[in-house]
């Protein structure tokens, strides 16, 4: 009679974690040979994706800083615009 420790379902995840790691690891040294065979190709497409990824964040910089812009010249022309037709009453208890 033998005894086993573990069910099919376990014996499946470790089947499908393997299957996982091996097409990981062949795409891994498939995209590595290419580098090594085309490192001009490569290294225009890293130079191309941080330029774009560079212009849009001076772009959203820029965006911020004009935001940031206008809200301080609306706070500054309106100080107390928010405050018409506003009145504080306190009474006073006397004890």
């Amino acid at each position: 009679m033998s005894f086993r420790f573990y069910t099919n379902v376990i014996s499946g995840a470790s089947r499908a974690a393997a299957a996982w790691m091996f097409t990981t690891g062949l795409g891994l040294i498939g995209f590595g040979l290419l580098i090594y065979l085309l490192p001009r190709l490569f290294a225009t497409l890293a130079a191309i994706i941080f330029f774009v990824i560079g212009f849009s964040s001076v772009v959203t910089a820029i965006k911020i800083f004009v935001a940031q812009r206008q809200l301080n010249k609306a706070n500054s022309e309106d100080l107390y615009a928010y405050r018409q037709n506003v009145r504080i009453r306190v009474e006073d208890e006397e004890d």
